[in-house]
């Protein structure tokens, strides 16, 4: 969100980025605010086996689930109803619509799908929730599948449309175990690591006050 003195930085939105592979025109969703915090949680994934010398070894990357809270507000477009027509018109509909189909099978596969079974097919094609990732800054840009989706509508306009809302979000970030090397969150998540790895040895080169404090003399 921009500051209102002149001079301040810019900070930039976070957002959600959804694909419906293999249509290449993604559903975006741009974090009005950007959250206050966001939880990260990493848990071990420790091999199976429970042999000397296995203490150490694990089986694939941690799995990281990531939460928080986004908020919405039609107040600044109710403001200039003649540039925002949608909006007077619909309120936050579209915009919780969008977020919604993040957790949605692809409509047409629905439809595809029932009438084959009134047609007595054994055939089903595949519903998939479509491919999600998380922009956060240019350094943390992650597949995700959500795994749970909480919205509270706060405040609604004369035609009961809602203006104010809040949505609780907690995301699965998808590994290169849970992705098909032909799938690009594959390759947007080997990226990420290979960015983990690049700041983890700026961490070594940077502030020297640490490594002076327990380096022995």
């Amino acid at each position: 969100m921009g500051s209102e003195f002149p001079r301040s930085p810019r900070v930039l939105k976070g957002g959600i980025v959804a694909y419906r592979l293999p249509d290449l025109f993604p559903t975006v969703i741009v974090f009005q605010y950007n959250p206050d915090e966001v939880s990260r949680s990493l848990q071990l994934q420790g091999s199976s086996g429970g042999g000397r010398g296995d203490a150490n070894r694990v089986n694939g990357p941690p799995q990281e689930t990531l939460t928080f809270s986004v908020e919405i507000d039609a107040a600044d477009q109710l403001e200039r109803p003649s540039e925002n027509a949608i909006t007077v018109e619909n309120g936050l509909h579209p915009v919780i619509a969008a977020l919604e189909r993040l957790v949605y099978p692809s409509y047409p596969v629905v439809i595809a799908n029932e009438a084959l079974a009134l047609a007595g097919s054994a055939f089903i094609l595949g519903e998939q929730a479509p491919l999600a990732l998380l922009i956060w800054g240019p350094r943390r840009v992650l597949p995700v599948q959500i795994q749970s989706l909480s919205i509270k509508e706060e405040a609604f306009d004369q035609k009961l449309n809602p203006i104010r809302a809040k949505a609780d979000l907690s995301l699965k970030v998808l590994t290169y175990r849970d992705l098909d090397v032909t799938n690009p969150g594959y390759w947007v998540y080997l990226a990420s690591f290979t960015q983990k790895e690049a700041m983890s040895a700026l961490n070594l080169l940077g502030d020297k006050t640490g490594l002076e404090a327990i380096t022995p003399i």
